[in-house]
């Protein structure tokens, strides 16, 4: 296992090979990511505010964990261990759909990623890894509505097409009826 590798697929998820992860973002290659969403129970969506020094995206709010899969785990493993990881939570996850997407970010990066959408409930209080995530916050599906629309510059890309995707599509996670 190579934590800095990404595993490069085509657009119907099947493996190419692996790729520096750094690599994979210069040159724009399309790779597999794992994208988790966290509500509590009073249908409130938990974000994170990425640590100022991430590699791209910093200080930006997003949803609750992202990640790279290893080559020896799961999509479902992953989501789990980067949930873990980032926020110190564990809870069931439910895998919602998968999602291509393509964004250009700063220090000359590109996201391409075919993105594993997952979906969890719990209450639990997170434990902040601050070398990933500076802080959290809980907001209502309203209110992440309106800043979305007002302030779209304090989000990172994929969080912003995520979240366009699932309130167009009238997603159930988008309806608050997840819970």
């Amino acid at each position: 296992m190579n934590t800095n590798k990404v595993i490069a697929v085509n657009e119907q998820d099947e493996i190419l090979g692996y790729l520096d992860k750094m690599e994979a973002h210069r040159k724009g290659v399309l790779h597999r990511a794992i994208s988790v969403f966290i509500i509590n129970s009073n249908g409130k969506w938990l974000l994170q505010q990425r640590a100022a020094d991430k590699y791209h995206s910093g200080l930006l709010w997003s949803n609750t964990a992202c990640t790279h899969p290893f080559s020896d785990e799961s999509n479902d493993q992953a989501a789990k261990r980067r949930l873990l990881e980032e926020m110190g939570l564990t809870t069931e996850l439910t895998k919602l759909f998968t999602f291509q997407y393509k964004a250009i970010l700063e220090n000359q990066l590109i996201e391409n990623e075919l993105d594993h959408i997952y979906m969890g409930i719990t209450d639990e209080v997170p434990i902040l890894n601050t070398d990933e995530v500076i802080n959290y916050r809980y907001v209502s599906l309203d209110e992440l509505i309106r800043e979305v629309e007002t302030t779209p510059e304090k989000f990172t890309p994929w969080f912003l097409l995520l979240f366009k995707k699932l309130l167009n599509e009238n997603h159930l996670l988008a309806r608050n009826d997840f819970r």
